[in-house]
């Protein structure tokens, strides 16, 4: 009896005529099913973490002060002089509370004694190279009335570090849920725009206000 001979295969081996099936190291050289893992773009900020909820909570003294800048309610000379008229407010050294920033603020019994301009001193009590939460009561008049209005103003300086910058933007909801009520809110981003009065004039009412704190517009 004749037996066929099969073509043996460059390799040596019995060839069967059927292709072989992949075996595991096939399968590893085939790019479609390699595992793909996540690359972060170049783009991306290494604190793009602190964007999310930075679960800073807002200490009972700033809840205070609010409550006393917001009532206005009739009180004697005293107690009027007392009043805060601006304050600011910071994060704690460890960056877990906001808390009333020491020695930052302004009595309306300053004003006429140690202070001649409450908004200008306002101004320079902000820090130039970090942000800050402030709250500030505005004097104002229109064409038709005199006013009083609290504004809350996020100070964010182009020159503050990006890390800073991240924390407090991310802890802004927090200390704004504290303060319920307020009508008027402003982030600054640089020293000229908030030197300008008239740039917080747009703010409380627009052409309709004719001078801050006693300054004509």
């Amino acid at each position: 009896m004749l037996h066929l001979l099969r073509p043996l295969s460059a390799s040596g081996r019995l060839w069967t005529g059927l292709p072989r099936r992949p075996g595991p190291a096939a399968a590893i050289l085939r790019p479609e099913l390699e595992v793909q893992r996540p690359v972060r773009s170049r783009s991306e900020p290494r604190h793009s973490n602190l964007r999310k909820a930075s679960g800073v909570t807002v200490n009972d003294e700033v809840i205070k002060v609010f409550n006393e800048m917001k009532v206005r309610k009739s009180s004697s000379q005293e107690d009027v002089k007392k009043r805060k008229k601006a304050v600011l407010f910071c994060l704690s050294e460890d960056s877990r509370k906001i808390i009333v920033e020491e020695g930052k603020q302004i009595l309306v019994g300053d004003i006429g004694d140690t202070v001649q301009d409450p908004y200008a001193c306002f101004v320079q009590m902000l820090p130039p190279k970090d942000c800050r939460y402030c709250l500030y009561d505005a004097t104002y008049e229109t064409r038709e009335s005199k006013k009083e209005d609290l504004v809350f103003v996020f100070w964010a300086p182009e020159g503050a570090p990006l890390k800073s910058k991240m924390i407090y933007a991310s802890s802004k909801d927090a200390i704004k849920k504290k303060f319920t009520g307020i009508k008027h809110e402003w982030q600054v981003n640089g020293l000229d725009d908030i030197q300008d009065r008239s740039n917080l004039a747009e703010k409380l009412g627009g052409p309709v206000v004719v001078s801050l704190e006693g300054k004509a517009l």
